[in-house]
């Protein structure tokens, strides 16, 4: 009789394939370390025995899901890319129900934007029906700190890590609105996380105005917003605007089997 490989081994409490569960977990280590670690940090950061990572790493190379770097460190590889942006794209066409929705209840233009690196990347959008509009290209790259979508995502950072951020990024003027005051932008991020909710008021384009939440959950942090003119955007608007965002995101981390934690 053939003994179970350790890949035909499934864990007892989910009934997935132990292996498997392991090297997507080394890939998420991966990823939370910035994208390259030893051998030894991945022993330490996991608990698994160092045979068994190096073990799981062959595969990983083999298959070009990690590089292994001629300083013996370990890499995510790039055909984690393909992956990543089919998954992207898949994520627009899931989240486009919740567009709609919210481009219909409100008019205006409703978006969905992924956190990649220090900007965030627009991956999704449902134009507004109105002639005068706002239209993000599909694929944009905005900075964080003078967007609803970027200062919404740099809210679900620590104070210390959206500095970094700010930091490395600097905070390029825009418009007369545009925060360039790092202790001021910190101020906002504090009353973004008290409130829920994250508003651009003329900071990225003159005369635009965004309010924008993000959804619970993912692995990779991701917002939803809406975007109009000022003339239209008002108070009401936002104040109508961000419960329908909120429960936009709760049901898409829902759909998508995001784990939704209460607060």
């Amino acid at each position: 009789m053939r003994k179970n490989s350790e890949s035909d081994v499934a864990a007892p409490a989910t009934g997935a394939v132990q292996s498997v569960e392991r090297s997507l977990e080394l890939l998420e280590l991966m990823a939370d370390a910035g994208g390259e670690v030893t051998l030894s940090q991945l022993a330490s950061s996991s608990g698994l025995p160092a045979p068994t990572i190096h073990r799981l790493l062959r595969t990983l190379v083999a298959g070009g899901y990690v590089r292994q770097e001629p300083s013996r460190r370990y890499a995510l590889g790039p055909r984690l890319i393909r992956l990543g942006d089919s998954a992207s794209r898949m994520l627009g066409s899931w989240a486009r129900p919740r567009l709609e929705e919210l481009m219909n209840a409100l008019g205006e233009t409703a978006n969905l934007a992924l956190l990649d690196g220090d900007e965030a990347v627009y991956v999704a959008q449902v134009p507004s029906r109105h002639s005068m509009r706002m239209f993000t290209e599909v694929g944009r790259r905005v900075a964080l700190h003078c967007t609803g979508v970027g200062k919404a995502l740099l809210a679900q950072m620590t104070n210390d890590e959206a500095s970094a951020v700010l930091r490395r990024t600097g905070m390029r003027t825009l418009t007369p609105r545009t925060f360039t005051d790092p202790g001021a932008l910190l101020r906002e991020l504090t009353e973004i996380r008290e409130r829920g909710y994250a508003v651009d008021d003329g900071e990225q384009e003159v005369g635009v105005r965004c309010v924008a939440v993000t959804v619970p959950g993912p692995p990779t942090p991701t917002a939803i917003s809406v975007s109009g003119p000022a003339a239209r955007m008002t108070d009401d608007l936002v104040g109508d605007a961000a419960p329908l965002l909120q429960q936009a995101a709760q049901r898409l981390a829902a759909e998508l089997s995001f784990p939704v934690r209460n607060s």
